[in-house]
This record gives C-alpha cells, sequence and structure tokens, in this order.
C-alpha cells in the first residue's frame, strides 16, 4: 500500500489537549515570553492520508451516492467486483436511502469489503454536483460518522479538493475546557481519514498507461496536499477565534502569532505599548488603552525570493469589545470572543501562503487591542491621530475595529503593496443586510469582484458592496477632524465603515475589505463543515485569492 501523509508539523498525536493554567499579567501588560506557548485548547482534526487501498483496520467505508430517476444510485467505489458494489447499492435501498444532498445512510459492511460498516453520502443529482456540494456533504459525513475512529473514503472521485477539506473542516471538534467524557458510550470523533486513490477515480480509465496513471497519482498527491493545508490553516484561525479573551489577550495573542509564523521561517515584529505610542499608532492606543491588558501590532512576512508582486494583509484583532465607553448591550456580550477572527484569518493566511509555497510576498499587519471601558479608556467626543496623520473623531466607541484598522492600512500601505486583503468583524450592519453566511465585499472596483468571486468559489459566499459617494459624503464630514467614525445617517452602516477605511488606503493600491461579521461566527446549530463557534471564514477566499495573484499577478 502506498500512502501519503501531510499535516502541520508533521504526524501529530491527538490534537486534544488539557486547558493549561489561566496566565495573569502584569498592570502594564507586560508577560515573559517563556510563559507562553500556543493556544491553551486546540481543537481535533481528523489525520489525512493519501492511499490506493483500504487501510488494514478501517472502521467504515465512506462512498458517494446520488438521487437517480429511477431511484438511488451508488457511485462505484473502483475498489471491489460490480457484484460487491451491487449488494451494496440493494442494503442501502433496502434501508430508504435516496441519494438525497447530505443524507448519511449506514449500513453492515459485506465480508467482500473488509470492514465492518459502510456509509453512503448523498450528492443529490449527479449532473448536478459542485465543488461546495461535495464539501457540504464530506463535512456532514465526518460529523455524522463520530464514534468510527477510522473512516477510508472514495468521495475524493468527485473532487479530492474539496471533499479533503469538507471531511477535515467537518471533522474538527473544539473540546473547549470541559472535562473530557472516556466512558465507553462516548462518541468520539474520526480521528483518521483515508482518500482512497483508484485509476478510475482519478485518470478516468480504467486500464490507464502506467505513465498516465502515475502522472495523475502525482498530481493527486499534490492536490491532496494543498487541500490538507487550506484546511489546517481555516482549523488554526478556529482554535484562536475559540480560545476564551482570558487566555487569548493582545500580549498572548501576539506570542502565539509570533510562534506560528517563526515555526514556517518568517519575519516578525511585534511593537508593544511605548512603541505604538512613541510612533504614532493613535488608533491602536487609543482603543487599548482603557484595559489593563496593553494592545500590541503584529508585523508577519513571507518574502519568496522569486515574488514579483506584493500583498498586504491587515485584520482586526478586538481581542474582546465591550464597546468601551459607548458599552454594549449585555445580552450575547459573550460572542464578542470572536471580534479578532479577522486578525486570525490573516495569521492563518500569511503562514499558509508560506506553507503552500505561493510565489508572492505577503505581509499581514495585525493590529490587537482589547476594547474596555477602563478609567483611562478614550471617550465619545475625542479626536485622535492616526499613524500617517490622519485624523478621527471618535463619536462611538463601540465603533471601535475601524480605528485600530486605519492605523494598520496606513502602516501597511506604506510598503506600497500591489494589493491589500483587509478583513474584519466589523459591522452589524453586515448581517441585517446580508444575513450570517455572506461576506460584504468593498474596495476597487475590478479587485473587489475578483475577491468576491473567489469566495463563491471556494464556498465561503461572498457578495460584491459598493460605497456610495453620499455615504463617503457622509463619514467624511466632521466639523473637526478629518474623518467621522461613525455616520450621522443609520441606513448603509456596512458601506460607510468601508468608506472610512478607504480614506487611509494610500492611492495606486488595489484593495478590498471583507466585513465577516456573521460569517466568522457560526452562534446557530453547525451546517456542512461549519461547526457551531468559530468557522475560519474567509481564510479559504484569501488563500485562493493569494494563489490566483501568484499565478496571474
Amino acid at each position: 500500500m502506498a500512502e501519503t501523509t501531510a499535516t502541520a508539523g508533521g504526524s501529530p498525536p491527538d490534537r486534544v489537549c488539557q486547558p493549561q493554567p489561566h496566565i495573569f499579567i502584569t498592570k502594564d501588560g507586560s508577560l515573559p515570553v517563556s510563559e507562553i506557548t500556543s493556544v491553551p485548547v486546540t481543537g481535533h482534526i481528523p489525520h489525512a492520508s493519501f492511499t490506493t487501498e483500504i487501510p488494514q483496520g478501517t472502521d467504515c467505508l465512506l462512498v458517494a451516492c446520488f438521487t437517480g430517476e429511477d431511484g438511488l444510485e451508488l457511485a462505484g467505489t473502483g475498489l471491489f467486483d460490480d457484484e460487491v458494489d451491487i449488494e451494496i447499492w440493494r442494503q442501502l435501498v433496502n434501508v430508504g436511502a435516496t441519494g438525497a444532498k447530505e443524507e448519511l445512510t449506514v449500513v453492515p459492511g459485506l465480508e467482500a469489503t473488509g470492514v465492518p460498516t459502510v456509509a453512503a453520502i448523498g450528492l443529490g443529482d449527479s449532473d448536478d454536483v459542485e465543488e461546495d456540494t461535495l464539501r457540504r456533504a464530506a463535512g456532514v459525513a465526518a460529523r455524522g460518522l463520530k464514534g468510527y475512529a477510522s473512516v477510508a473514503t472514495t468521495i475524493g472521485a468527485f473532487g479530492l479538493g474539496p471533499a479533503v477539506e469538507g471531511f477535515v473542516l467537518g471533522g474538527y471538534h473544539y473540546p473547549g475546557y470541559r472535562k473530557q467524557d472516556d466512558s465507553a458510550t462516548a462518541k468520539k470523533p474520526v480521528e483518521t481519514v483515508a482518500f482512497i486513490h483508484t485509476v478510475q477515480a482519478i485518470a478516468g480509465e480504467t486500464a490507464p498507461e502506467k505513465k498516465q496513471a502515475k502522472k495523475a497519482e502525482k498530481k493527486a498527491k499534490e492536490v491532496f496536499v494543498r487541500a490538507l493545508i487550506n484546511a489546517e490553516q481555516v482549523c488554526f484561525a478556529r482554535d484562536l477565534v475559540n480560545t476564551p479573551p482570558l487566555d487569548l489577550y493582545p500580549a498572548s495573542y501576539a506570542e502565539i502569532a509570533k510562534k506560528a509564523a517563526k515555526a514556517e521561517g518568517l519575519k516578525v515584529e511585534v511593537l508593544d505599548f511605548e512603541e505604538l505610542k512613541k510612533k504614532g499608532f493613535g488608533g491602536i492606543v487609543a482603543v487599548g488603552q482603557g484595559s489593563s491588558r496593553s494592545p500590541r501590532l503584529v508585523r508577519i512576512s513571507y518574502q519568496p525570493k522569486k515574488a514579483t508582486t506584493t500583498v498586504a494583509l491587515v485584520g482586526k484583532g478586538i481581542t474582546f469589545d465591550t464597546g468601551g465607553i459607548s458599552l454594549k448591550p449585555g445580552a450575547n456580550m459573550d460572542a464578542m470572543t470572536s471580534d479578532m477572527a479577522g486578525s486570525a484569518a490573516v495569521v492563518a493566511a500569511v503562514v499558509g501562503a508560506a506553507r503552500l509555497k505561493l510565489n508572492v510576498a505577503v505581509t499581514a499587519t495585525v493590529p490587537l487591542a482589547e476594547n474596555m471601558p477602563g478609567g483611562s479608556a478614550q471617550r465619545p467626543g475625542d479626536v485622535i491621530r492616526h499613524y500617517g496623520g490622519v485624523t478621527s473623531e471618535v463619536l462611538n466607541t463601540d465603533a471601535e475595529g475601524r480605528l485600530v484598522l486605519a492605523d494598520a492600512i496606513a502602516r501597511a500601505c506604506e510598503d506600497k503593496p500591489d494589493y491589500l486583503i483587509e478583513t474584519a468583524t466589523l459591522t452589524g450592519a453586515q448581517l441585517v443586510a446580508l444575513g450570517t453566511r455572506t461576506t460584504g465585499v468593498m474596495g476597487s472596483d475590478d479587485f473587489r469582484d475578483r475577491v468576491a468571486a473567489h469566495g463563491r468559489a471556494v464556498g465561503e459566499t461572498a457578495w460584491a458592496m459598493p460605497i456610495p459617494e453620499e455615504v463617503k459624503k457622509d463619514v467624511y464630514s466632521s466639523d473637526i477632524a478629518d474623518v467621522r467614525n461613525i455616520a450621522k445617517a443609520r441606513w448603509a452602516g456596512m458601506q460607510a465603515a468601508g468608506a472610512y477605511l478607504e480614506k487611509f488606503v494610500a492611492d495606486g493600491v488595489e484593495w478590498t475589505h471583507l466585513d465577516v461579521a456573521g460569517p466568522a461566527y457560526n452562534q446557530d446549530s453547525p451546517w456542512g463543515y461549519s461547526p457551531k463557534r468559530a468557522t475560519g471564514c474567509p481564510v479559504r477566499t484569501i488563500l485562493a485569492t493569494l494563489a490566483d495573484i501568484a499565478d496571474n499577478g
């Protein structure tokens, strides 16, 4: 049996870790670097492998099925004689399987299959299987097969990359700080998943030339590795967002990001509170000064030698948002643990670009602050001076994300990038306009549309939105500063935030702003390959855009 395995850091043990003791910091936010290692609890993901046959000891074989004109259709596995596949089909029909999208049916395995259980995941009409149809189905299967330690699957025949992403992302399990249930009846997440390469699945022929088969297998392995890296980076972002704010605050977060970047040989710069004040990062300082846990600015650079195009990434890193003096209502404030999801996405993306060896230079600029209503907090009515000199009138301290992003965007543009991608859980108006699953994308027209298209292609639904001139005029109408941090009008709140950010983008830089207030954090039940809590959106959108820029400029 030929097997290729690819995971972050080689072949790790179970990624579920026990919580570490809480770390308390000094009054000025300082903390010995040696006390910070990584996120206290990491989510479990299935250990994925690429193989040519069913591994010994496999608990469950997962196959694909469809809705046909005359009933259930089973995809040929390429592993058994036709008689065996027909008998699997007959068992599925007998228990009422229809092949409907995301329908999971489990039946006993036949002696000829060599596995105790066979599961079939429905993909709907065989003529209408899109990449995200497969991705979602794989995610549903990964969740539904809890209790089976090892799974092997042939669903990659219909799209290996989406199948890998969907199963790994759907199999993600974040245990939190609960005591683990080690009882015999506890259904544990899938530990290992083997994606089976067959001649029929990869080469599309029953007996291809040996050379063609080897070439197809090599290409499939490359697809497998890319998809696995994409999924692992999404899970890294999820781990960051899922970490409670008691343990993830600017100082600890900066060290976690630094460690992850250094592991890939990336250059890292971290500015502390005093350096931020000295260098004029007025927005980050203003937002972070109300907390006893002082702000940071992290810069991570991936610089391949042959790259001719540069991309700046910026992500909002508010590790907890009370609203500051403009205090939020208490109901659902706990969800503000996710207000750093934009920063998690860009940290994961720049590290992912390095792991994927994309031929594009990428620098992530990540402002980190905790927005608290302390005695030294900024006040409504303050005017702050940002990095680069632009001033903001602060009319609502709960519109703080754009204040830290303004500094970061101005600093990122100082590097003269060709493109700038910025993302944030920025406005409740995004949810009002587009709901909980669709990212609002604003910015330079062509680049905005390009990024939105990549989002839709990878299953992170995105929609291009304009920034109307009248909205810009409203945001730029302060009597005492260059810009207001909220508009006068109630409407177009998402676009008003985009208009504010545009003020800090340098001329000539193609840019886009992704508002992921809803898509980055799922407060409802799991669906597809999206778990409850952190989703990891928009990591895959950013990585797809970076890959496109690397290939096409």
